[in-house]
């Protein structure tokens, strides 16, 4: 089997970056009452600055298939054309539509002649099982190259008019109507933008790394739903989808919302997540010493730290100065982050030969995990 490099990487960042006091002017505000939960999440993500796919007028400048496509075209240039993409797979949790699928809308923007497309569906792994199978591919000799994207645009998703049939309902019932917490805390951490990657057999560019492994795992098989979207919650945990609700609900449910069960967040992604970052090294025999780099995935500040001390806690030890992040700067934006982060990294100057890059990607929807590791070659 060949081996398999990223030996290109790009991102496209829509418009100009939005500041957390130009955050509700964007997204509107909801009952015509300026949210109090907004400073408090925004004390704990920590997020300064982040990017939507809405211009000054609140108009949408970019769908998701749209900031992919950008996101690919960054990638080419006189010595790779678009025209040589052989494999096109794309990732994201926010796809524009149910179908087509994400990929096949990416790729009619490209115009790039006829080719393979995959679509991985879900949550922030859904970006990392992109690349998978793009590295799955290339590796075994299915194609010679592989675009692997991963993209959101959910501020489509958090703009206030999603949310004005449910406050209408609830003022009819209650005076106060207040959105609940687990709709409108996705709001102030979601953020638009995307990343893509260039697979290949041979390691070309300025910092080729290599791709060792790829793992991934769930516990969908036990733990129930926290992060979701066209459907609703029950109280017995499970969930209802959107499909079995009469239309004339979906608007006042905010059915097509994203919403989050912060409780259940909170008690599980660390723990779940350190568990099978272990499980993961064993596997394949690397230790803490075999890390130069540790890229996690984390939606908020919030988790930094407690991030560290459940590693601590479960035996092992990164210490700070092998963490990269760039939260503050670009928010979260799902799917795209690791790429984002991994861009950033590769454009900082600071690899050398023979580093060791650990990627961490967890997702809260029903609590998957994906890694990579990769060498600078």
């Amino acid at each position: 089997m060949k081996n398999v490099y990223i030996t290109r990487i790009a991102k496209f960042l829509p418009n100009e970056p939005v500041e957390n006091e130009a955050m509700e002017e964007k997204l509107g505000v909801i009952n015509g009452k300026t949210s109090k939960a907004r400073r408090i999440i925004l004390r704990n993500n920590q997020i300064k600055t982040r990017y939507y796919a809405i211009d000054k007028d609140g108009n949408v400048t970019h769908n998701n298939a749209q900031l992919a496509a950008e996101a690919v075209e960054a990638l080419c240039d006189e010595t790779f054309h678009k025209n040589d993409i052989e494999l096109l797979s794309c990732g994201t949790s926010s796809p524009d539509q149910i179908l087509p699928s994400h990929a096949a809308m990416v790729h009619g923007f490209l115009k790039n002649g006829n080719l393979e497309v995959n679509s991985p569906s879900g949550a922030c792994c859904s970006g990392m099982n992109a690349l998978k199978y793009g590295y799955m591919a290339v590796k075994s000799e299915q194609v010679k190259n592989a675009v692997c994207t991963g993209s959101e645009r959910t501020s489509s998703w958090m703009k206030a008019d999603i949310f004005e049939d449910e406050v209408a309902h609830l003022q009819e019932i209650e005076e106060h109507p207040i959105l609940a917490f687990n709709k409108e805390f996705l709001r102030w951490m979601l953020s638009d933008g995307a990343g893509a990657m260039l697979l290949e057999s041979e390691p070309k560019g300025e910092s080729p790394l290599k791709i060792e492994w790829m793992e991934g795992y769930s516990y969908a098989f036990e733990l129930d739903t926290c992060m979701y979207a066209g459907g609703d919650k029950l109280d017995d945990g499970s969930l209802k989808p959107w499909s079995e609700y009469p239309a004339d609900v979906w608007g006042k449910m905010s059915l097509f919302a994203m919403k989050q069960d912060v409780k259940l967040l909170g008690e599980n992604i660390l723990q779940k997540g350190v568990e099978s970052m272990k499980d993961a090294m064993a596997k394949h025999n690397i230790t803490e010493d075999d890390i130069d780099y540790y890229l996690p995935h984390i939606s908020s500040y919030y988790f930094k730290e407690n991030l560290y001390n459940e590693i601590e806690r479960q035996g092992l030890h990164l210490p700070w100065e092998k963490w990269f992040l760039n939260l503050q700067k670009v928010g979260n934006v799902g799917a795209g982050s690791i790429y984002l982060m991994l861009e950033e990294l590769v454009h900082s100057g600071k690899l050398k030969k023979g580093d060791k890059i650990f990627l961490q990607v967890p997702e809260s929807a029903r609590f998957a995990y994906s890694y990579a590791y990769l060498t600078v070659v």
